[in-house]
């Protein structure tokens, strides 16, 4: 029996895994783009539709929360499909089901909007598992960890384009064709994806049961793999301060630093763009210089630090100090995703779509819940200071039992 992440034996025979895959790569980072596009349409244009059907706007933040929560178990189960459809039919079946989700919630009211909430994230789970099936084979491991760094860049991609076109589209034409005007890329993508189904399908294997004992496999890693457990506990960690950081920034800047919402939201871009740019970079330094598992554990010490100086904010600091303190929280909380699939990846032996799928449940998880602690802290006792001490010491625990860990542990 074929294993879904089993999957190098055809194409690296052909020789295929000489440098960057550029093919997979650009699909890849145009299905991550165009999902989260999707995922954040919703909040995105949010006053729009809250104005239009006449129900509160908060409600709608609830969206990208569904669609986490249903691509936590979308994840674990993507490497069974994978292995009996392919990792370019599942990759059509993620982007049909961004589809069905443009298609229902341009057409419907507020409970159309939670029903594609869920259909969206039916598929949202599987594209890191995909992404790894289709990159692995086709990649130099000298620059592994560059390529799916690259590739995450798709994450914030998303975002930032639905951030500028989206509004534009439901001023002028309406929060209905904002979403339908997603539609045609989508498709577009599917379509692409067909015309290298036949070669990158190959290792697929049509006779596998699905539901069967490899279902499981994802929750076997983390329950017989001590690096694993580590990774996952560091992916939970570090992602759900991530969404604290985005989630709270501006709220705490306009409340504690005396910035206005203008400047609280030029911080929070600066933020952004810091995770951007600095994903390629960590990739680089774990091909050449260090593992990515004590590179990861680096990067937890940074973003605990920087957790804490956030805490202390307060209107007598002075703007280049925020601003720093912006640039190394999304350099370490927003840019460690593309060395953690890495990660998962390459120690994942024989089964690294599983362990992708794995990586990819834990981050959703974290992102979840801590924001959820760090939101009932801050309301609770009204300080910003111990929310962020809590997710302070959590992280740098993380990255503390990564930087002892033995990569080859199991």
């Amino acid at each position: 029996m074929v294993s879904s992440s089993r999957d190098g034996g055809s194409a690296e025979k052909e020789g295929m895994a000489r440098g960057i895959p550029y093919g997979p790569l650009t699909l890849t980072i145009a299905m991550q783009t165009l999902a989260t596009m999707a995922a954040f349409s919703a909040p995105t244009l949010a006053p729009k539709i809250a104005e239009d059907l006449g129900v509160d706007g908060h409600l709608i933040g609830f969206f990208v929360s569904t669609v986490y929560g249903i691509g936590i178990f979308s994840a674990l189960l993507s490497p069974d499909f994978i292995q009996k459809f392919g990792a370019v039919r599942v990759a059509q079946f993620v982007m049909l089901g961004v589809v069905a989700m443009l298609v229902i919630a341009g057409s419907g009211g507020f409970n159309a909007l939670a029903l594609c909430a869920f259909v969206l994230g039916i598929g949202y789970g599987a594209t890191a598992p995909v992404s790894t099936h289709l990159l692995i084979p086709r990649t130099n491991p000298k620059v592994l960890n560059l390529v799916f760094s690259i590739r995450q860049i798709g994450v914030p991609l998303g975002g930032v384009i639905g951030a500028l076109l989206l509004p534009v589209f439901a001023v002028n034409l309406g929060w209905r064709i904002a979403f339908w005007a997603q539609i045609i890329p989508a498709i577009l993508l599917i379509l692409s994806f067909q015309i290298y189904r036949k070669s990158w399908d190959r290792d697929k294997n049509s006779a596998h049961r699905l539901f069967r004992g490899e279902l499981w496999r994802p929750l076997y890693l983390l329950r017989d793999n001590t690096l694993m457990r580590l990774l996952a506990l560091a992916s939970f960690s570090y992602a759900g301060v991530q969404l604290c950081f985005i989630g709270f920034m501006a709220l705490h800047l306009t409340s504690r630093t005396g910035l206005d919402l203008v400047a609280a939201g030029q911080v929070l871009a600066l933020y952004q763009i810091a995770g951007v740019t600095s994903r390629p970079l960590w990739g680089w330094l774990a091909d050449r210089y260090i593992s990515s598992i004590r590179l990861l554990g680096l990067l937890g010490f940074v973003m605990a630090a920087t957790a804490v100086a956030a805490g202390q904010m307060s209107e007598v600091w002075p703007i280049w100090a925020i601003l720093l303190v912006a640039v190394f929280a999304g350099a370490t909380a927003s840019g460690f995703t593309g060395i953690a699939y890495g990660a998962y990846a390459a120690f994942g032996g024989q089964y690294r779509t599983e362990a992708t799928a794995l990586g990819s449940s834990a981050m959703f998880a974290g992102v979840l819940i801590l924001p959820t602690i760090f939101g009932l802290i801050v309301g609770d006792m009204n300080h910003y200071w111990q929310a962020y001490s809590l997710m302070a010491a959590i992280v740098f625990l993380s990255g503390l039992w990564l930087i002892v860990a033995k990569p080859s542990m199991d």
